[in-house]
């Protein structure tokens, strides 16, 4: 199967690395992104809806999700995850990608469960009944930026 190629020209770009406070902002600006995690000694992505709150990515997961279980079975610390979202512009190739690497563990506290329930709706359908917080622990990100074209690619 050919792969179709992008419309026009691509321009230069740059990636421009940010700090970890303008990453998580970033992250904090989206609802959207995709978690990583092993399953069964091979990593794991799946796309899911979170909220920043306090510096911590909480996303809501129900029983018997394979993170649900990963998350119940680690020790004290948690699980280590990955934790991706982005908003790259589809024709352009501009915008900004943050990754966050950390432990993820379940909200077991009855109150925090039902503040992040009335704070974070799903985006499926079902019960979604737990949720699992991720400590961030190395932020990084980049964004695209145009390059700007110096005064001798202008004649």
């Amino acid at each position: 199967m050919p792969i179709s190629k992008p419309n026009g020209a691509a321009k230069p770009r740059r990636s421009v690395d940010l700090d970890s406070h303008e990453a998580l902002r970033l992250l904090g600006s989206v609802s959207f992104g995709r978690i990583v995690f092993t399953r069964h000694a091979l990593p794991t992505v799946r796309p899911v809806n979170h909220v920043l709150d306090n510096g911590d990515i909480v996303i809501r997961t129900h029983e018997g999700t394979a993170l649900t279980a990963r998350a119940q079975e680690a020790d004290d610390l948690g699980v280590v995850v990955a934790y991706e979202a982005d908003a790259i512009d589809p024709e352009t190739h501009l915008g900004w990608s943050v990754v966050v690497t950390g432990y993820a563990r379940p909200v077991t506290d009855p109150e925090e469960l039902a503040r992040y329930q009335a704070m974070l709706r799903p985006w499926v359908s079902g019960t979604m009944d737990h949720a699992v917080r991720i400590r961030p622990d190395l932020v990084t990100g980049i964004r695209l930026t145009a390059v700007e074209a110096d005064a001798s690619d202008r004649r």
